[in-house]
């Protein structure tokens, strides 16, 4: 394991990680929010729960 920290820098090596990272969990957020199902700021879309309301009126 030492000899891989001698091809690369560890502080540039650990920056690039956390780089990544909080780029990967920027985009998931961002997909899950793009979603009716997971967005937890707006909730569901209006026209979706006046469909499920519908449906649920159809179903009574």
């Amino acid at each position: 394991m030492w000899r891989i920290w001698k091809l690369f820098d560890p502080r540039r090596a650990l920056v690039a990680t956390a780089v990544f990272l909080f780029g990967l969990a920027i985009v998931i957020h961002f997909i899950l929010l793009s979603t009716d199902r997971f967005n937890w700021i707006e909730g569901p879309r209006k026209a979706a729960a006046a469909l499920v309301e519908q449906s649920m009126f159809l179903l009574t």
